[in-house]
């Protein structure tokens, strides 16, 4: 079943989806999923992406939760208007409502970031003790020269003005507010389980960024980290193999604890 409402957060309303469990799994250590989604996206996901995977993991015995970052889908607000601090007051407040649902209570809590959604949820996570494990698809890493890029087509410079990328109004205040944000130090500092899946064929984030993460990533003392690479998979993991692929590798990953690879 899935439900729909609004919680507030920092005065704004943000859309959540709640995907209760499809069926009951008989162990403890069954999650509930936060999905963050990323740069001017939303809960429904680049050709339903962020729906697929919540019924997906929901048919599994998951539940999960989606969300429009403020500004974006039926969130109330203005995207180009946040900073980076707000990304992360959203995704607490989401936290903060899904541990008072009684269905999900007890429940590990595992973030989902794609994208600069991954950025989001890494630096959420290594601050958020109720957060346990991690997954991270075609994660940014770093973060303002990232989007720098993507809203500027390239150019590589926002020269504190005001910039305008499908239909949005990025202000001089968003972009500042990326600049000392280092996901990759914050990862150093989770110590719980993740999984990092990336496509080769990424045009927007480069899939070497999924080595970067490792390196990050294994400095801690206990190095639970699982990678998978997808061949000709795009950042939206958009075609039908990738997304299979990508699909069956984190279902089984929730089910299971992260290794070494």
């Amino acid at each position: 079943m899935i439900r729909f409402q609004y919680i507030e957060s920092g005065g704004e309303r943000l859309a959540v989806s709640i995907h209760d469990p499809a069926v009951s799994v008989d162990r403890d250590d069954v999650p509930v999923v936060v999905i963050c989604h990323g740069f001017i996206g939303t809960r429904i996901g680049v050709d339903r992406l962020f729906v697929q995977a919540a019924e997906r993991f929901a048919s599994a015995g998951v539940g999960v939760v989606r969300f429009d970052y403020a500004g974006c889908g039926e969130s109330s607000g203005e995207y180009g208007k946040n900073r980076f601090d707000d990304f992360i007051r959203q995704t607490r407040d989401v936290i903060r409502t899904v541990e008072q649902f009684p269905s999900f209570q007890r429940r590990p809590l595992v973030l989902l970031g794609h994208s600069l959604g991954g950025a989001v949820a890494t630096v959420t996570a290594a601050l958020d003790r109720r957060v346990e494990r991690l997954v991270l698809w075609a994660p940014v890493a770093y973060p303002h020269a990232d989007i720098v890029r993507i809203a500027t087509d390239g150019y590589g410079r926002s020269d504190g003005e005001t910039i305008e990328y499908r239909g949005y109004r990025l202000s001089p205040s968003f972009f500042t507010s990326l600049v000392d944000i280092d996901p990759l130090q914050a990862a150093k500092q989770f110590p719980g389980d993740v999984l990092l899946v990336h496509g080769i064929a990424d045009q927007e984030i480069p899939v070497m960024y999924a080595d970067v993460y490792g390196e990050a990533f294994g400095q801690r003392a206990d190095s639970r980290f699982a990678k998978h690479v997808i061949s000709k998979a795009d950042h939206t993991f958009s075609s039908v193999s990738a997304r299979e692929q990508l699909l069956q590798i984190t279902t089984a990953w929730l089910f299971q604890r992260a290794v070494v690879v």
